[in-house]
């Protein structure tokens, strides 16, 4: 497949058609990696990030407390 870079602002664009991104498993919002290497451009989807709870919680300050936090009144039809 052919394609052309465009002028798009102060920047140059490129399309990718909606096949070549499913082909890839890389979805409109998601983050890429883009790398460059002897004259050719390589895109790579980021992997999202792995949440360990465990390490999380490790990583609290000793001592930490929770506390209830105040955002002030309503302002409208917020249900409380």
């Amino acid at each position: 497949m052919n394609a052309r870079i465009q002028k798009w602002g102060n920047s140059q664009g490129l399309r990718i058609p909606k096949h070549i991104l499913e082909s890839a498993q890389i979805k409109v919002g998601d983050d890429v990696e883009i790398l460059t290497e002897e004259h050719e451009i390589l895109i790579k989807k980021k992997p999202k990030p792995k949440f360990d709870l465990a390490e999380m919680v490790a990583r609290m300050p000793r001592g930490y407390r929770a506390r209830e936090e105040t955002f002030g009144k309503p302002r409208g039809k917020e249900d409380w």
